[in-house]
């Protein structure tokens, strides 16, 4: 026992000694990876992708295999989202099973298979509109490429070459679907292939007025730089307008999602009022029945007040 303390303060000693090993050893390794990295990134050889590391990749890998999976990595390119289909999946999946839980116990076990439905329609809604969220962004920014565009037309560089030099100037999303472009023409594809995949990704009128400028002008010839300061100008009146426009619909669109928001509060006031209601409510078929045909009722017209609000600029 009179050992004791010179044991522990050998073994102390000995820990130390091996966890500044294993810093010297983690670091070392991690420079000479970086120097492995910079040097390969200059030949051009390898370009090691970053980014966080990847989860649920079993399941991504099943999916991908399928035709859902393949739809929903379609829809997922599109909308920018750094997500691999099985990510997408099982969010979805954990999202609904939350959902079924959280509303059936808040109102009655019917309405959370209603509210699992619901969720289903919404995760493919948040790639429609994630998809036209990164659409609406990439037209705010036309303005601006259409004048880098004219700018580097003027000043002599091919079309490719403006193409790659504003994908380097610009922002995401523009950025990135220029870089895709770039990319393209880079490995041999034409100009009206590359730019028509772009006006597929990004469907808008504004990026198709673009895209027939540019092809008309790369297959006849022509004023390209008078033709894109024209567009420059049309396009920042049309983002002004479209800006108004947005700004007079608010109202009208807060309104739409109100409406709904209003039957699901009116559902708990008399859940509150009458401990119970809602669960015998739905333990019969002409209830449930009722509440399907309400929630779609509700549905209706929240889509007839978007539709009828829905402004093409």
């Amino acid at each position: 026992m009179t050992d004791l303390p010179l044991l522990t303060i050998g073994v102390t000693l000995l820990t130390c000694v091996l966890a500044v090993i294993g810093v010297h050893v983690y670091s070392s390794g991690k420079a000479q990876r970086q120097a492995l990295v910079d040097r390969m990134a200059q030949t051009g050889e390898v370009v090691m992708p970053g980014g966080r590391r990847r989860r649920f990749s079993g399941v991504d890998r099943r999916l991908r295999t399928t035709t859902l999976g393949k739809r929903i990595e379609r829809k997922i390119a599109v909308t920018g989202l750094d997500l691999t289909p099985g990510e997408y999946a099982v969010y979805v999946v954990g999202g609904l099973l939350g959902l079924y839980f959280v509303v059936g116990a808040i109102f009655a076990p019917f309405f959370g298979i209603l509210a699992a439905l619901i969720g289903l329609w919404g995760g493919n809604a948040f790639l429609n509109w994630q998809r036209v969220r990164r659409t609406e962004a990439f037209i705010s920014q036309l303005p601006e490429l259409t004048r880098v565009l004219a700018n580097a037309t003027q000043a002599g560089l091919a079309m490719r070459t403006a193409l790659a030099m504003a994908a380097e100037e610009l922002d995401d999303p523009a950025g990135e679907e220029l870089r895709r472009v770039a990319d393209q023409l880079s490995v041999g594809h034409s100009l009206d292939d590359a730019l028509g995949e772009l006006a597929d990704r990004l469907p808008s009128r504004e990026l198709v007025v673009l895209v027939t400028t540019l092809v008309l002008s790369s297959r006849a010839g022509g004023q390209v730089v008078s033709s894109l300061r024209n567009l420059t100008e049309t396009l920042e009146e049309r983002k002004e307008t479209r800006r108004e426009v947005t700004t007079m619909l608010s109202q009208v669109k807060v309104t739409a999602l109100a409406v709904p928001l209003l039957g699901l509060g009116f559902l708990l006031l008399i859940n509150a009022m009458t401990p119970g209601a809602l669960d015998k409510m739905t333990g019969s078929v002409i209830g449930q029945v009722g509440t399907i045909v309400a929630f779609a009722l509700y549905a209706v017209g929240y889509l007839l007040i978007r539709r009828m609000s829905r402004i093409q600029v």
